[in-house]
């Protein structure tokens, strides 16, 4: 385990072997829970930095924190068997890496597909959970935003250089992300690509785009109501982006009915998905982690 930037990586082994990668931060548990954040579908713990930093050194609360790498993402090695990219392996994954650091419960974080693992985990061990937070995903997801995905995976850029990168980014999301700044698009950048031998790429494995590929979007998606009203008696926050094409409006409302101690919060000038280190959002989720905890320990 070697440290940097505030953060020590940590590798380990899936149950089918495969070498994984995960970023700690913060010391050993301090009687306080510890923040599992899990990224998107093809993004990778760098997303989760500055947050990361932020609850485990900067909030009133110091907590460890731990971001993993899916396989196929990061520093996490890809597979050979591309049917293994599916939530309910990376779940297992997941478990594995909790497992390895001694990691009995947590709070969770979940952006997007992270979101979707930790509906699985509710199923698999609901015991790890604590409190959780959506980061705009839910049981119920719209065609039309994973049509978007599928679209712009299909299509994705290939740009030279960071500044390439960059243009690209704005040109394909600029809308749905009005409110970013330059920082903010230059972290997302940093986060997404990394320089190889053969320039710049996004920094996971290229099969991953086949598992979106061939989605028949032109059925209804399985929604997850089942799965998400088991999470009933945990503490919940979901987050939205105002412009969201994956969480709708009424999704969220129906959640919100399904778990009426849910609290939500909606990112004005931001899609799928909201950056979670902007604006007061960290100060949020630090907040409703420490109330989580509070009303626990007072049970």
């Amino acid at each position: 385990m070697s440290s940097t930037e505030g953060f020590s990586d940590f590798f380990y082994a899936a149950p089918d072997g495969l070498r994984l990668h995960a970023r700690v931060y913060g010391g050993a548990n301090s009687g306080h829970w510890p923040v599992v954040c899990l990224p998107g579908l093809t993004r990778n713990a760098r997303d989760f930095h500055e947050l990361a930093l932020n609850l485990s050194a900067r909030s009133r609360v110091a907590r460890k924190v731990v971001a993993f790498d899916y396989r196929g993402r990061g520093q996490s090695a890809y597979d050979l068997d591309v049917s293994h990219y599916n939530v309910g392996v990376e779940a297992g994954d997941v478990l594995a890496g909790l497992t390895a650091l001694d990691i009995e419960e947590a709070a969770f974080i979940g952006t997007s597909r992270g979101g979707l693992i930790i509906h699985v985990l509710g199923a698999l061990q609901p015991a790890v959970l604590k409190a959780i937070v959506l980061n705009d995903i839910g049981p119920l997801i719209e065609t039309a935003g994973l049509a978007h995905i599928q679209s712009y995976l299909e299509r994705a850029p290939k740009p030279k250089t960071f500044a390439e990168a960059m243009d690209a980014q704005r040109s394909v999301h600029g809308k749905d992300f009005r409110a970013l700044t330059d920082a903010d698009w230059t972290r997302m950048v940093g986060a997404l690509y990394r320089e190889t031998d053969q320039g710049l790429m996004p920094d996971f494995d290229p099969k991953l785009v086949d598992t979106v590929a061939n989605l028949d979007l032109s059925q209804p998606l399985p929604a997850l109501w089942p799965q998400f009203e088991a999470l009933a008696a945990i503490p919940l926050l979901t987050i939205r982006g105002a412009n969201s094409r994956l969480l709708s409006a009424e999704a969220l409302q129906q959640m919100r009915q399904r778990h009426p101690m849910m609290e939500t919060i909606t990112v004005e000038g931001q899609g799928h998905a909201p950056f979670l280190e902007t604006g007061s959002l960290p100060g949020s989720i630090g907040a409703f982690l420490d109330r989580a905890e509070q009303q626990s320990c007072s049970e």
